[in-house]
């Protein structure tokens, strides 16, 4: 089933009339783990925030289970997971996850309960009443993943947020992500500018050329799941990542 669909979609920022994105045409199954993989400025998180309903397209159409972009936001179908956590540091790591469900005037004990889920979810569980500031950035973006997901989301949004982290944090979290994804059945776009990242990850990765930003591939990854790390060391892995990168060639 088509969770997301887009169509001919364009982008044009009109204060410097600089073409985002240009003719992009996507569907995006409901449980999928999609990429958006490409080099700076090629568009990849203009999309993922018309998608999210923070960006408004100049063309095209896309929906999200068979509605608006606005409809799902107002629904609540979206979590997002930045590049940066963005954290409040006079809030425990408890109270961070129970923000968005503050907002959402939820009772303090179901807000407790299911941020306390949430957070065992991504092993943080002996860190319920530790402050941002006393956590790694690995740590840190936990507490985001667990935010996002703690509205119970069907979709989950996620732009670069393992870019700032060193080799050894972003393949546990890389990991990690995957037993989530496995665990909850949701739809997952992530944006990403590393090859390696997005095949290991993804179910496809689809491949932005330079700006503008237009669909130049779409690679269908066939790797068996679960992924263990050492996967990656595996001749048909090497050839997926082979395979993506060729596909920019030309562009």
């Amino acid at each position: 089933m088509v969770e997301i669909s887009i169509k001919d979609l364009g982008m044009v920022y009109s204060r410097n009339e600089t073409v985002a994105l240009e003719g992009v045409t996507l569907d995006i199954e409901r449980g999928e783990f999609v990429s958006l993989l490409g080099p700076s400025g090629c568009g990849k998180t203009t999309l993922l925030r018309i998608i999210a309903n923070l960006l408004e397209p100049t063309s095209g159409a896309l929906t999200v289970a068979d509605g608006t972009p606005e409809q799902a936001r107002k629904d609540r179908k979206y979590g997002i997971v930045f590049q940066s956590p963005v954290l409040q540091n006079w809030r425990t790591v408890r109270k961070n996850v129970e923000l968005p469900l503050e907002i959402m005037h939820v009772p303090p004990m179901e807000r407790r309960e299911r941020a306390d889920a949430m957070l065992h979810m991504v092993g943080l569980h002996r860190f319920f009443d530790a402050y941002p500031e006393e956590l790694s950035g690995g740590m840190q973006q936990r507490v985001g993943i667990a935010r996002a997901l703690v509205i119970e989301p069907e979709i989950l949004l996620m732009d670069e947020p393992f870019s700032a982290l060193d080799e050894f944090t972003r393949e546990k979290l890389q990991a990690d992500l995957l037993q989530i994804w496995q665990e909850s059945g949701k739809t997952i776009v992530f944006v990403t500018h590393n090859i390696a990242e997005a095949v290991y990850l993804s179910d496809r990765v689809c491949v932005f050329s330079p700006r503008p930003g237009r669909l130049s591939a779409v690679v269908d990854v066939k790797l068996k799941r679960p992924r263990p790390l050492e996967i990656r060391d595996t001749a048909e892995f090497v050839e997926y990542v082979a395979r993506v990168r060729g596909s920019f060639e030309g562009v």
